[in-house]
């Protein structure tokens, strides 16, 4: 039976949905089958970094809807195997509800090792049907006051969801800049000023931007790909030490 984490942030632009997408395909190199769930409704983008944008005939909407299998509706990753996306609705009047939506995880979970549910920005009805499957969490911070500070608002709400084991992922991180901006004295202050422990944190990666602008996966020698190999990991419970990455 898989596991189902939420991918989920309180502002938006903190690199959620890239986030999503290399960490599934970090968990597929540790030999495992992904589904990556696109719950963004009207503002879907997992299917334009896998490079399936151009073969979406169906969304979760029509699963729901009655108007295809469920299988139709779930599209490979085409550069990496047993990596597959199930797209959002293009209309947010056709976001599912929570109920919903953890009946359908719940019948997909014995299908996938992992669901990855990429989850809309902010704590609207969007989070709550995104976070209603949920086994864990991980909250998408930018090591900035305006990202952190919102973590603590996520991480309540999660727990009011009933998803109590969350975890943080500083991403798009830059040493440099981060010690120019001064305003935190160093990283634990930022992990607890965020109110989750620490899962990992993936550097600032021109080359995986540009990967995912193009479709294509984040692996190979990308600076962020080693970062999510080892945030894959400790996902699957091995002990890999954590550092600035």
């Amino acid at each position: 039976m898989g596991i189902v984490t939420v991918i989920t942030s309180g502002k938006g632009g903190t690199g959620k949905s890239t986030v999503t997408a290399g960490l599934g395909a970090a968990l597929v190199r540790r030999g495992a089958r992904v589904l990556l769930v696109d719950c963004d409704a009207g503002m879907r983008g997992i299917d334009l970094m896998l490079g399936v944008s151009g073969e979406l005939v169906f969304d979760i909407a029509d699963i729901i809807n009655g108007n295809c299998t469920p299988v139709s509706a779930i599209y490979p990753c085409k550069t990496m195997p047993e990596l597959y996306i199930l797209p959002a609705p293009q209309n947010v009047r056709d976001e599912l509800s929570p109920s919903v939506m953890k009946q359908l995880t719940d019948v997909l979970k014995g299908y996938y090792d992992h669901i990855l549910v990429d989850c809309p920005a902010g704590i609207g009805s969007g989070f709550e049907t995104a976070a209603a499957p949920a086994d864990r969490a991980v909250l998408v911070a930018n090591a900035e006051p305006l990202s952190v500070r919102s973590c603590n608002k996520v991480k309540r709400k999660l727990q009011y969801c009933s998803v109590e084991d969350v975890s943080l992922i500083i991403n798009r991180f830059n040493l440099r800049r981060f010690r120019r901006m001064d305003v935190y004295d160093d990283l634990d202050a930022v992990i607890d000023e965020a109110g989750a422990r620490l899962l990992g944190i993936v550097p600032e990666d021109s080359a995986a931007s540009a990967a995912s602008q193009k479709g294509l996966p984040i692996e190979g020698r990308m600076k962020a790909s080693f970062a999510f190999d080892r945030i894959a990991a400790r996902l699957d419970g091995k002990n890999v030490p954590l550092e600035i990455e």
